[in-house]
């Protein structure tokens, strides 16, 4: 079992940075991957991020790329998202996820993960 827990979020003005933290409990957390997934307005949840168990692989949805950048400390149980160049359209509910079976295939999908966060709100400004 783990469970999640987000932080990190707030008001910006656009083009300033912010850093989401996703904690996690559960000595196995390092062995899941996490995915970073957000959902604004009247919108359908969508991948933003996500990183394997070792750190070594991230992915990043087109719309974030060269801006955000995912990692992982799992020391500390955390997985990090630091969003810079941050725009309006970037304004959502951030979730972490995570699960221990997720591969490169199935990690932007958000039915294929176990464990949610309670989310973040990041609201960015124009």
């Amino acid at each position: 079992q783990v469970q999640l827990a987000e932080s990190g979020g707030g008001l910006v003005q656009a083009g300033g940075s912010l850093r989401l933290s996703c904690a996690a409990s559960g000595r196995t957390f390092r062995s899941y991957t996490v995915g970073w997934f957000r959902q604004a307005p009247g919108k359908e949840r969508e991948f933003v991020s996500a990183i394997n168990w070792s750190g070594e692989l991230k992915y990043y949805a087109d719309s974030v790329k060269g801006r955000f950048t995912i990692s992982r400390d799992n020391a500390k149980n955390t997985v990090y998202l630091i969003m810079n160049s941050l725009k309006p359209e970037d304004t959502a509910v951030y979730y972490c996820a995570a699960d221990s079976t997720i591969n490169a295939r199935t990690m932007r999908t958000s039915g294929e993960y176990d464990y949610w966060g309670q989310g973040t709100l990041v609201t960015v400004s124009s």
